[in-house]
């Protein structure tokens, strides 16, 4: 095994990865992997972009494999799985675009809250009330408003 390189994401190395990743197979997988968990000395950051590249490069594999041909909505399917998984996350999300508040017809993104969420956010909040867990005091009270039905931080109940 030859030394490992040391790297700073400074150095902007990772951004190659990411490149390579996009045109992984199953065959090219393996070495990939190798090259980024063995020619490296990684800083906090670089580890971080060495696992991203990783599963955008094994993403990538398997869809190109026999049983591929992923759909833009299955794409959409995978990422939430590898998010509730990869963090450990059960409860109800959305990814909020920014660049969606220039076109008017996406407003009720940035101001509603859907039925399933509220329902969620009270459940959750009279646990960790009846669970006795320590907070400071403008949590506790905004987790005795939602558990008494609040809708948080002005937003509308609205089911898309």
């Amino acid at each position: 095994m030859s030394p490992r390189q040391p790297i700073t994401e400074e150095q902007g190395v990772h951004k190659e990865w990411y490149a390579e990743a996009r045109e992984m197979t199953l065959e090219k997988l393996p070495e990939f992997l190798r090259k980024l968990t063995e020619d490296y000395g990684h800083d906090y950051g670089t580890i971080c972009h060495a696992c991203a590249a990783a599963a955008v490069g094994a993403a990538w594999a398997v869809e190109r494999s026999p049983e591929g041909g992923i759909t833009g909505f299955q794409a959409g399917a995978i990422f939430w799985e590898f998010w509730k998984h990869w963090l450990h996350e059960d409860g109800p999300a959305r990814i909020l675009k920014y660049s969606e508040a220039l076109y008017p017809q996406y407003e009720s993104l940035f101001t509603t809250i859907s039925p399933d969420s509220l329902a969620w956010l009270k459940e959750q909040a009279t646990k960790k009330l009846a669970d006795g867990e320590k907070a400071a005091d403008a949590v506790l009270e905004h987790w005795r408003f939602l558990a008494n039905g609040g809708v948080p931080f002005g937003l509308r109940v609205e089911d898309r």
